[in-house]
Order: structure tokens, then C-alpha cells, then sequence
């Protein structure tokens, strides 16, 4: 039993170590991978072509081109021992013409006799040359006599020396009866057809991976607040189907909205019917201490009402359009100066943005009322780069505690030591301005401020 115990305790070992290594592996190999779509697929495509081409080439090279080169070297080897045996059966030749007549009419050599002698120097060899080395193989298996070639240069001939008795046998060659001089035809073919299938499979990708980016950039646009009135299904069958998911589910939400709209068009109506009432009854009956506080309540209600309203129906139905960020920080300054503050703004970076503008300065004005009403001092500064709009807020009053700067985005949550309980308001002013910028693709984070309160941030994409 312990026996058995200890080798499950080295099978789960050994697994553990093969699972680590092939977690290690592929993250490794999803670090060199690319990440978008087209690039991609362009790697599904290649990696099998290059591959599919190396193991033909590869078989190609090692069964046909090495096997025929062989072949045609040891035909080429064969017919010169013939010629040196013919030498040496035949003495009477003395000028050797019967040999020269034969080799050049019957086996197409062009063959010569030099005195006896020493070789020449072996000349430079070529880094990778088959006809090189399958000539001296032949060569030294079939004649066994000290031999000097010359396969270098761009000549069609090849040039062959043989160490003979009492001569030096010199044999010129076709360089294609010894080698096998098409498989660079074979190659070249094989790389051309192979590239024109990529270039064509390249330019039928890219119109595949068109639709996907246009349903991705409606997506992106409808996250922003923006509309995409030109996008339609388009692309592959699968495509066109999540292009009609996301038009039929931007249908819904919008259908759901203006539905909102219209009931709370529908509430305020009514309601500021009875406080119309309600005012016009108070305003007959006169003057006295309780009755001013009844309008109080009244004018209380009202502005409590806009707030619900306004928190409830959101941004709807306004466009995105070119907006000048730079006057709009401007006037929220202006604002802040005139109600007895001390303000101050920049902007770096192209001020156009595209949002909504009346509800994005409502955004940032909520940020510059709520810091208006905790501190003396206030600093407004805004960043465009090429991806965000960026706005801080500061201020030099108490700021938030950490803790709480979630709870104050809450709606309707009103904190008793926390900055977002209006004097008389309801608590909608930060709720409102997060919602805003959430509806814009973006979003609004509480921080330290360098002038000692609090920091508002709004960041949405452009």
C-alpha cells in the first residue's frame, strides 16, 4: 500500500510540474502572439502555407532533387570509368582519337589527356553544393584515383581531372547531365503561386474583418452617447446577425428611454399642476409668519421635483456635437467668480470634443457647485489627448473621507458629514453629474486635491 501511495504522490508531482511548464509555455506564447483579429488570422493563414511549403520543399530537396542529382552523377561517374577502362584495354590509340570521338558522339563528354603531373590546387568550395559533394562521392566509390573538379562559377560545364597511369585524364561535362538543374523552377513556382494565394487571401480578409470593425466602432459610438446612423449589417452570416443583435438591442434601450421620458414628461406635469395650485392658493390667502413658510416648503418641493426629474431622464434626446471645451471651462469659471469665489482655469490640448454639451457642462457645473459650496478657492483644469478629455475639479475646503467617497455617488443617500448633503438640495448633485459622464463612456473619481480638499476627475473617451 505505501509503495502504491508513493508512486500517486510522484505521478501528482510530475503532473504538477508538467501543468506548470505548459501554463509557463502558453503564457510565454501568448505574449508573441498578436492581439488583434486580422493580424491574427493573417498567422492561421501563413503559419500552415510556410509550414505545408517546408515539409514539400523539404521531401521535394531530400527524395526527388538528392535522388536524381545521385543518379545522374553516377551516369556521369560511370561513363568516365568506361572511358578510362577503353584506355586502358586499347594501347594501340596512340592520339587517343577513338576515345575522343567516342566520348563526345556516344556519351556527350569532351574529353583530353594533359602529361602526368600533380593536381591543381583544390579550388574555393561553394558553402552548400550537392553536385560538389555527390561527384566526389561517385567518384572516389567507382574509380579510386586521385581526382581534381571544378563545379564553381556560372559555366554549364563541369570540369573533372583524373590521375591516370601515365597521363592526366581531363573531362569537360554538362553541368545538366550531372545535375538536376530544374528544381529551381520547381521552387520558384511553388513561392509564386503561394504568394499570389496570400495576397489574394489577404484582400478577401481585410473585407471580412470590415463589418466587424464597423459593428465595433457603433458599439463604441452608442456607449459614448453618440449616434452611428450609418451603420447596417454587412460581412459574413454571423456577423450580420450580431450586427442585428446590437441594432435590435439599441432599439430596445432607446425605445425604453423615451418611454421614461414621456412618463416623467407625464408625472412633472401633473405634479407642478398641484404645486401651481398650491402656490396661487397660498398667494390668496395673504401674509403671515406660518404662510411664509409654507411657500418654503412649497419652492422646496419644486426644486426637489427638478432634481428627480432631472436625475430620472438623464440626457435623453440630446445629440453629440462639436464642443468647445476651453469657453465652457471658461463660463464655469465666470459662474464661480460671480457668486463670490476665487477661480481659476486651463485647458491644454485641442479643446473640441464631441458630447453632449448641455448636459456634460451640467456635469461639470454640479463638480463646481459642490466645491464652491465646501471651499473659497477653486481650480479647474482641463487635458485633451488623443483618447480622453480629462477635467479635475479642486477645491481647498474639508474634503471627503476615503471611506465615503463611493457612498456620495449614491442617489438620494444623504450623509450627515459627508459633502454631498445639499443645504435644502436633495443629494442628486454628484449622482447626477456621474450619470452623466457614465453616459458618455466615461466616469468621475473622488481624490486628494493638491490645495488640500477634494479632487473631482471626470474622464471620458474622445
Amino acid at each position: 500500500m505505501s509503495t502504491i501511495d508513493t508512486g500517486l504522490t510522484l505521478l501528482r508531482s510530475a503532473a504538477g510540474r508538467v501543468s506548470a511548464a505548459n501554463g509557463w509555455m502558453g503564457n510565454a506564447f501568448k505574449g508573441w502572439m498578436p492581439t488583434g483579429l486580422y493580424a491574427r488570422a493573417l498567422l492561421i493563414m501563413i503559419v500552415p502555407m510556410v509550414v505545408l511549403q517546408s515539409v514539400v520543399a523539404f521531401v521535394f530537396m531530400e527524395r526527388h532533387w538528392n535522388t536524381v542529382t545521385r543518379r545522374l552523377s553516377a551516369a556521369v561517374v560511370q561513363d568516365i570509368a568506361a572511358l578510362i577502362d577503353v584506355y586502358k584495354g586499347y594501347p594501340q590509340d596512340k592520339d587517343r582519337d577513338q576515345i575522343r570521338r567516342i566520348a563526345q558522339q556516344r556519351l556527350g563528354l569532351v574529353v583530353d589527356f594533359l602529361p602526368p603531373g600533380d593536381m591543381p590546387p583544390p579550388g574555393p568550395k561553394p558553402f552548400f553544393s550537392l553536385l560538389d559533394q555527390t561527384l566526389s562521392v561517385q567518384l572516389g566509390r567507382q574509380i579510386g584515383r586521385s581526382f581534381w573538379i571544378d563545379t564553381v562559377g556560372r559555366s554549364n560545364l563541369v570540369e573533372i581531372r583524373i590521375q591516370l597511369d601515365d597521363a592526366v585524364m581531363r573531362v569537360f561535362a554538362q553541368r545538366s547531365a550531372a545535375y538536376a538543374s530544374n528544381s529551381e523552377i520547381f521552387l520558384f513556382w511553388m513561392v509564386g503561386t503561394s504568394s499570389i494565394l496570400l495576397i489574394v487571401a489577404v484582400l478577401f480578409l481585410r473585407n471580412q474583418i470590415k463589418p466587424i470593425l464597423r459593428l465595433a466602432d457603433a458599439a463604441e459610438s452608442f456607449g459614448k452617447g453618440r449616434d452611428a446612423p450609418n451603420f447596417r449589417p454587412r460581412g459574413a452570416r454571423e456577423v450580420r446577425r450580431a450586427s442585428v443583435a446590437f441594432l435590435e438591442m439599441k432599439s430596445r434601450i432607446e425605445r425604453t428611454m423615451e418611454q421614461r421620458t414621456a412618463m416623467l414628461a407625464g408625472v412633472s406635469h401633473d405634479l407642478r399642476t398641484i404645486l401651481t395650485r398650491f402656490k396661487l392658493e397660498l398667494a390668496l390667502i395673504g401674509d403671515s409668519p406660518e404662510l411664509e413658510g409654507m411657500r418654503k416648503d412649497v419652492d422646496e418641493m419644486s426644486m426637489m421635483l427638478e432634481d428627480y426629474l432631472a436625475f430620472a431622464r438623464g440626457d435623453s434626446g440630446e445629440q453629440s456635437q462639436p464642443t468647445d471645451m476651453a469657453q465652457a471651462l471658461e463660463e464655469l469659471r465666470s459662474d464661480a467668480e460671480r457668486h463670490g469665489h476665487i477661480a481659476t482655469v486651463a485647458f491644454h490640448g485641442l479643446p473640441v470634443v464631441t458630447v453632449k454639451p448641455a448636459s456634460f457642462k451640467r456635469c461639470l457645473a454640479n463638480l463646481v457647485t459642490n466645491a464652491a459650496r465646501y471651499g473659497k478657492a477653486i481650480a479647474i483644469a482641463g487635458q485633451r489627448d488623443h483618447r480622453y478629455l480629462t477635467v479635475t475639479v479642486d477645491d481647498d475646503g474639508p474634503g471627503i473621507p476615503t471611506h465615503l467617497r463611493e457612498e456620495v455617488f449614491k442617489p438620494f443617500l444623504r450623509l450627515d458629514n459627508a459633502r454631498n448633503q445639499d443645504e435644502g438640495g436633495t443629494g442628486l448633485g454628484l449622482a447626477i453629474a456621474r450619470d452623466i459622464a457614465r453616459s458618455h463612456g466615461g466616469d468621475i473619481t473622488l481624490g486628494d486635491s493638491p490645495m488640500g480638499g477634494l479632487r473631482a476627475s471626470v474622464r471620458i473617451p474622445v
